[in-house]
């Protein structure tokens, strides 16, 4: 049976709605949400005592339910449609005295003013309201009009709607205008999903007098069972509020019927500052074999160790949930700005929210596991935080790494998923000759992390192939001597640390542009200056410039590792102009005919990438690349002269006798660092 009208205009004729109802007949029609979903909103704001009108009452229920249940009795039904209006009156006159049906046309009511306490409408406006044609729109304010003169100051005006965009615009900026209150609800659903994709929502329309001049607008919105609504300071902002909700109810609705192609990612905000609290990523695992117990897990990510691969990159999770062996796996990355309860506190606080993203085909009740990494959600503490003028906002914290080991961070939060310094934090030692601590003295949480620096061990996987690199200055000596070495950018400090420490001989000058990152360096990673140790706090493109235009070959190894702060170039170290012609030949300009100049890139854009290479390759005659496994940073080894070694068995030959050389009597090397293995996976470009 084709109930549907032939034009959205037909919506609008009372002809279409006694046609409508008569080939309905006596079967309820409700356009959606049944009355045990509406009831907790609607209970909120009508009252027993309420006279209340119902526009577009149509055959629901609503108002018989509404009746029935006590809510209220004093009930005033209208619609358009006679045919309805007799159906409704011939089911409800002898059950519900106090009830009423009429013929009445909603944009010319008959009532006087300020009759009712509450309005309501289910469906309604999204009926009348089907475009946003001038003829259209000129009803929806008679609609409005009305509804506004019948009410009382203090009324309220319910209106159930599927919020689509242009009908959420009319209301919020019709009804803000007047000096209303306008409140949304999401209605917590479960019946009308198997109509409708989209939730359901009730506007909620308090009535004010209008004051003149500007006065504030009040805009709300709840979601779902929420008891404190959340205020917005803009109309925009509250559309784009339903918005988000509405695309969480498609991506859900997406989620429960197949697998996912892609990884999807979600932020959950916190609904006090409306901040995030949890990222999430839903991994599918379609080559892991259904089983009974395997359809679904969530996995929660250890504070601060949301940036290693396994847990920050879309292989890493692939691998993660392969690994764990579940057909679907929701990681879930916390964030630093939120404090967390342990473990329980998180399932109690997700448990609801993650089924919505359950796989198809998961079993009913079935119990759905929360996974960690050594069985807790890991430990973060924030040491500092402060915003730079170059660098924006950025943030240093202590966190415990997989296993004992503590590490400082130096991250810029316009980055936040990328660590932009890292040291290892000595464990703490009690003073010589100190006795031990008494039972009944305090003992220190094993949460709080040391705070002293190791500077003999380099966290980044890169600043050891950087390192490595150095085996390139040639000559019989596997440890270079009186060397004259440039890095550019500081961050934490570690490698220039490293280099000053490790290569006794060697006179370093760091260059870096923001002068609070000295700071933070110094302050917080340990760094120092010294003879041997100078930084210069300029532009390096300006620095470089000028040693160029002076006098050349200052240096012996020259060493790039500066990040990028324009996101939107898909190459985030170094900077475009670091790598331009031009620069590069200074840079050559400054390089000893023997020496090494070393670059940490981070690009993701191929193309972008390539020209870079192929710059490289125009400026200096021998070009080495070694990519780090499981990352984007590929170190890039050129040299000005192409009498270079060519043999990658030879280079990995100098790699182990510099690490040799570098293992020193009483002082702490880490067998990780494998500098021959650095360089025996050298590419030749």
């Amino acid at each position: 049976m084709d109930l549907l009208p032939r034009s959205p205009a037909e919506f609008g004729s009372a002809r279409y709605w006694d046609r409508f109802f008569r080939q309905l007949g006596q079967r309820s029609f409700e356009w959606y949400g049944a009355f045990p979903e509406l009831c907790p909103v609607l209970h909120k704001y009508v009252r027993p005592r309420d006279k209340v009108l119902v526009v577009g009452c149509g055959n629901s229920e609503l108002s018989e339910q509404m009746y029935d249940m006590g809510m209220c009795e004093d009930i005033m039904n209208i619609d358009i449609s006679d045919t309805v209006i007799r159906q409704m009156q011939e089911r409800s006159g002898s059950k519900r005295p106090k009830m009423s049906y009429l013929v009445m046309d909603m944009l010319q009511m008959d009532f006087a003013d300020a009759q009712f306490q509450v309005v309501l409408d289910k469906g309604t406006l999204d009926a009348l309201l089907t475009d946003e044609e001038e003829a259209t729109l000129a009803k929806v304010d008679k609609m409005f009009a009305e509804i506004s003169r019948v009410l009382q100051v203090g009324g309220r005006y319910l209106c159930v709607s599927l919020a689509q965009a242009h009908v959420l615009k009319k209301v919020v900026e019709y009804f803000s205008q007047e000096g209303w209150v306008v409140r949304i609800h999401q209605v917590s659903s479960s019946e009308h999903k198997k109509q409708f994709v989209l939730p359901i929502f009730i506007y909620v329309m308090t009535k004010f007098r209008k004051i003149p001049g500007s006065a504030p607008q009040i805009l709300e919105i709840c979601q779902e069972e929420q008891e404190k609504p959340m205020r917005v300071e803009s109309a925009e902002q509250l559309v784009a509020a339903v918005k988000d909700r509405q695309h969480y109810a498609l991506l859900c609705s997406q989620l429960s019927k197949m697998p996912c192609g892609e990884q999807v990612s979600l932020d959950l905000c916190d609904r006090e500052s409306g901040r995030p609290r949890y990222t999430l990523h839903v991994v599918d695992s379609p080559s892991v074999k259904p089983s009974r117990d395997n359809h679904f897990a969530i996995f929660i990510i250890p504070q601060g160790r949301e940036t290693e691969w396994l847990f920050g990159m879309e292989e890493g999770r692939k691998q993660l949930a392969t690994s764990a062996g579940f057909r679907r796996l929701v990681t879930v990355a916390l964030h630093r700005e939120q404090r967390y309860e342990g473990m329980a506190g998180i399932q109690a606080e997700l448990s609801a929210k993650v089924m919505e993203l359950s796989p198809p085909g998961l079993p009913a009740r079935q119990q759905v596991p929360f996974l960690s990494a050594g069985g807790d959600i890991g430990v973060r503490a924030v040491r500092h935080c402060d915003t730079s003028p170059l660098s924006g906002e950025y943030v240093v914290e202590d966190v415990k790494g997989d296993g004992t080991s503590y590490f400082r961070r130096l991250v810029f939060l316009h980055n936040r998923n990328v660590v932009q310094s890292e040291a290892r934090l000595l464990p703490s030692v009690p003073p010589q000759g100190q006795k031990k601590r008494r039972k009944d003295k305090k003992k220190p949480s094993p949460a709080e992390p040391p705070a002293a620096i190791d500077k003999s061990y380099l966290c980044c996987e890169h600043h050891r192939a950087m390192v490595a690199g150095l085996c390139l200055l040639g000559g019989p000596d596997p440890l270079p001597g009186d060397e004259a070495m440039l890095v550019v950018g500081l961050g934490g400090g570690s490698l220039p640390l490293f280099i000053h420490d490790y290569f006794s001989q060697a006179h370093v000058a760091v260059v870096e542009i923001d002068p609070s990152m000295l700071e933070v360096a110094t302050r917080w990673f340990g760094f120092s200056q010294g003879d041997r140790m100078q930084v210069h706090v300029c532009d390096g493109l300006d620095y470089v410039a000028k040693l160029a235009a002076e006098a050349p070959a200052h240096y012996d190894a020259i060493m790039f590792d500066v990040d990028s702060k324009d996101l939107m170039v898909g190459m985030s170290c170094p900077p475009p102009a670091f790598v331009e012609k031009s620069f590069l030949q200074k840079v050559k300009t400054i390089l000893k005919p023997e020496g090494v100049f070393i670059l940490n890139l981070v690009c993701r854009d191929t193309q972008l990438k390539e020209s870079v290479l192929a710059t490289l390759r125009e400026v200096f005659p021998l070009l080495y690349a070694r990519r780090i496994e499981g990352e984007v940073n590929e170190i890039l080894f050129c040299q000005p002269s192409p009498e270079g070694c060519r043999d990658t068995t030879e280079l990995g030959a100098r790699a182990q006798a510099l690490e040799r050389a570098l293992q020193q009597p009483g002082r702490p090397w880490d067998s990780s660092y494998m500098l021959a293995d650095m360089l025996q996976a050298i590419k030749i470009l």
